[in-house]
């Protein structure tokens, strides 16, 4: 299982935060940028391999499920 920030959004945040640097604004005066999308995945091959059951209900609430 793995929670963690949207790779895809990042980016996208980082695409905004470089646009301004080069629009002129100083890096020292922009506030820190701060995740605020997150994604759930759950692999089910590794948990079955480790023996781990993984509930039905866990797996409902995954943005994905690896097989």
């Amino acid at each position: 299982m793995s929670y963690g920030t949207d790779l895809p959004d990042l980016n996208r945040q980082v695409g905004i935060y470089a646009g301004k640097i080069l629009k002129g604004a100083k890096p020292a005066d922009l506030p820190i940028l701060q995740s605020i999308k997150f994604e759930f995945v759950i692999n089910v091959t590794t948990a079955r391999l480790l023996g781990i059951d993984v509930p039905p209900d866990l797996l409902s609430i995954a943005d994905e499920v690896i097989e």
